[in-house]
């Protein structure tokens, strides 16, 4: 669901609409550049570019679009995510949970309409856990943003407005 969202997979039927626009419309380099802009992809295993230091690896979809780090916005995402002393590491160099603070920092630099994420606390300590849920929904207010995430976790989901409950493909529950 999250990659049909994020215009990663196409649906065998019907269509996706993100601010009005359908997104299987739109051609390759027309749909990476609108993911790139107004959706913030938060996978579970990271997809930081290993050849890329945590700093790089949050302003690329900035870098990507030819625009100007926001240094003030870069600086809060950093200190947030408590990683302002890993700034210049390596993926390689970093844990799961700093790995996956990297993934979340990358979606947020651009301030998306639109955040995706998959189980984006799975790999962090309960205290790291809050404070990206605090980050996530701060985000959410702040920039008017939609946030879906995916988890497993019945906590985290009870934080939610909305839970929408999918067994075997299928909406069991709908509550919100």
């Amino acid at each position: 669901m999250l990659h049909m969202l994020g215009g990663v997979d196409r649906p065998t039927s019907g269509k996706v609409y993100i601010n009005g626009t359908d997104i299987n419309s739109l051609k390759t380099d027309e749909l990476a550049i609108f993911r790139r802009r107004e959706i913030g992809l938060i996978y579970q295993f990271y997809n930081l570019i290993p050849v890329l230091n945590v700093e790089e690896n949050i302003t690329l979809p900035v870098l990507l679009d030819k625009k100007q780090v926001d240094k003030k916005d870069l600086e809060e995402i950093l200190k947030i995510l408590g990683l302002n002393a890993r700034r210049k590491h390596l993926p390689n160099q970093l844990s799961g949970g700093q790995q996956q603070r990297v993934s979340i920092g990358r979606s947020l630099i651009t301030h998306p309409s639109i955040i995706l994420a998959d189980e984006p606390t799975g790999n962090l300590d309960s205290k790291n856990s809050r404070e990206i849920l605090d980050l996530l929904k701060e985000s959410n207010k702040q920039y008017n943003q939609t946030l879906i995430m995916i988890t497993h976790d019945m906590n985290i989901a009870k934080e939610a407005d909305r839970i929408i409950w999918v067994e075997d493909g299928k909406v069991r529950e709908n509550r919100g």
